[in-house]
């Protein structure tokens, strides 16, 4: 019999994906696509990377039987914090490029991607884990449990990055000035929350 968190674990994974950092980092790396598609890939490539960083850590600390430890799983916050910085910071350099990138600059975003979904994975595994671990009496349903999470956390990151691509896509027709407004304001959130996030743990 499928235990109750696991009936719940792509619910909960789908809505995580819209916590602030994550739809920060994600709406910056899909504003400077033109195509939908491509940016939902996007959304799935960092949604991959998310869910592979959390499964990882949480292989290890279920089956090694280790001990979560708060402290290592705030200081992921900083680096996330940082990468958001330098997320922002990088979209701001660029804010007047449009052109259209050519197949390995789709190849490269996705490795962007990805590689944003590792870092943030990092902060947001610890949470995860020790509800896998709490609520679930079995190693087996604890890791089951962090493969349906993800898969939820992917689709919602899919949603994310369709959802703030669609001011950017050929089929909307935004003008310039409109979608240079949106990039400014979107790097400058991720460089405030980013900032935020590095600030709070020394405070």
């Amino acid at each position: 019999m499928i235990s109750f968190p696991l009936l719940f674990a792509a619910v909960i994974g789908f809505n995580h994906a819209f916590e602030a950092d994550h739809v920060l980092a994600v709406g910056n790396i899909v504003n400077k696509r033109t195509n939908l598609k491509q940016a939902v890939r996007d959304g799935f490539f960092w949604g991959l990377g998310h869910t592979s960083m959390i499964f990882a850590i949480g292989c290890v600390i279920i089956l090694g039987k280790a001990a979560l430890v708060d402290s290592h799983f705030d200081f992921f916050e900083v680096i996330v914090g940082v990468s958001l910085v330098v997320l922002g910071g990088f979209r701001l350099a660029r804010i007047r490029s449009y052109s259209k990138p050519g197949l390995s600059h789709y190849h490269a975003g996705h490795k962007l991607a990805y590689s944003i979904g590792l870092v943030h994975g990092l902060a947001g595994s610890g949470a995860v884990v020790l509800v896998a671990m709490s609520r679930l009496e079995h190693t087996f349903e604890s890791i089951l449990y962090l493969v349906i999470f993800g898969i939820g956390s992917i689709l919602g990151m899919m949603v994310v990055a369709g959802v703030f691509n669609l001011p950017f896509s050929k089929k909307i027709k935004a003008t310039d000035s409109f979608q240079v407004g949106l990039v400014l304001l979107s790097a400058l959130l991720c460089i405030g929350y980013g900032g935020w996030m590095v600030v709070r743990y020394f405070i």
